[in-house]
């Protein structure tokens, strides 16, 4: 499967921004979906993930109560709706498909779509 991210973008402090994930290649409905982000000097890390069905989804904590990730199979996309944005949320965002539900690491994703970059200003 091949996996697009669009929709990011520059935004002020407390602002919002929606990401896309866009697959082709194969139906997006077999894969549990996750969203990273890596800012500048630092790791990757796990934003969000939700299961097949968008029945149930999980985030890390920093991100809790502030962003919103749901899919729509029968567009094949996946989206991010990021509400409150902090300076912190600055980085490259990236969607990914994996096989397994709950997994966090990076490495058990196995399909990566390019990053778009969000940029929260103070």
């Amino acid at each position: 499967v091949q996996l697009q991210a669009s929709g990011g973008g520059l935004v002020q402090s407390g602002g919002s921004l929606r990401l896309s994930c866009a697959a082709s290649g194969r139906t997006l409905s077999m894969y549990v979906m996750g969203w990273f982000r890596q800012a500048p000097g630092k790791e990757r890390e796990f934003v969000a993930g939700i299961n097949r069905s968008g029945s149930s989804t999980f985030y890390t904590d920093s991100v809790k109560g502030r962003f919103t990730i749901f899919r729509d199979n029968a567009k094949n996309t996946v989206y991010l709706q990021m509400n409150s944005l902090k300076p912190d949320d600055t980085a490259v965002y990236y969607c990914a498909a994996a096989t397994r539900y709950g997994v966090v690491i990076g490495t058990d994703y196995d399909y990566w779509g390019r990053g778009t970059q969000v940029t929260v200003s103070s």
